[in-house]
């Protein structure tokens, strides 16, 4: 008898031991919030979606925005630097008058002869900034060289006496030296139309930019302007010279826009 129990104990001492190398029992651990709880509310996917779209509508009202101002930022920069064309060939153009009345008429026929100056004593004088010297519209910076003889001077003298009421601006002090330039100009002028201008708008632009006798400057780009400079509307067609500088005139005017009203003019 004692033997058969031993036995039986053995027996379920060996089955016992089974179920504790396979439990299969449940996992009385206690169960966290995250398991317990699945509200879609309370998953972090869901936030971020909304946030994602949320960040796209925003920049594409921004983008909107930029396309917006785009056009009227482009013209400010275009007008700036125009702004700037104008004033460093306005000092070109008075640096060539002090040039000519020094040497009683003479052109010069580089840059180089206005940027090194003219004598004074032992040293020079100098009557043009190395920065003046540079066309700020044409892409390699160098202006082109206006001959009196030139149909680009002869138009241009015939624009600015259609913009000045057909009255031709007086040359510059002393007269006797500029006038002899300012004569020529006389019987030809008077004969173009603005029409004519027009037609003569490409034979006029010859692009030389060194040793050439000239008595103005014009830049070398043909791009449409926002300011008008003597009514001009062309970069290439504004010519900077001593001559035509009438006293009271105003170079520089605003372009007319699409319901004809003129701008303000400024100096």
């Amino acid at each position: 008898m004692m033997m058969m129990m031993d036995t039986d104990d053995l027996i379920r001492d060996a089955e016992s031991g089974i179920r504790n190398q396979n439990p299969k029992t449940e996992d009385r651990r206690p169960k966290t919030e995250n398991q317990t709880l699945h509200s879609p509310f309370r998953v972090p996917h869901s936030q971020s979606g909304m946030s994602l779209i949320l960040v796209l509508g925003v920049m594409t009202l921004f983008a909107i925005a930029l396309l917006a101002v785009a056009p009227t930022v482009q013209q400010g920069v275009q007008r700036e630097r125009e702004l700037e064309a104008i004033r460093r060939g306005e000092e070109v153009a008075a640096a060539i008058r002090q040039y000519m009345v020094f040497y009683q008429g003479k052109l010069p026929s580089s840059m180089d002869d206005l940027t090194e100056g003219l004598p004074q004593g032992t040293k020079k004088r100098q009557i043009l900034r190395p920065s003046a010297a540079i066309d700020p519209l044409s892409e390699d910076g160098k202006w082109r060289l206006i001959e009196p003889t030139k149909q680009a001077f002869l138009n241009f003298g015939a624009r600015v006496q259609i913009y000045n009421n057909d009255v031709l601006p007086s040359s510059p002090e002393p007269k006797r030296i500029f006038d002899t330039y300012a004569a020529q100009l006389a019987n030809i002028i008077n004969t173009k139309s603005a029409e004519d201008l027009e037609k003569d708008s490409e034979e006029e632009i010859e692009t030389l930019t060194d040793k050439v006798p000239f008595i103005g400057v014009a830049s070398q780009s043909r791009s449409k302007s926002v300011i008008a400079y003597y009514g001009i509307e062309n970069h290439s067609k504004w010519v900077f010279t001593p001559l035509f500088r009438g006293v009271g005139m105003s170079a520089i005017n605003q372009k007319r826009d699409k319901s004809d009203e003129t701008g303000n003019r400024s100096q």
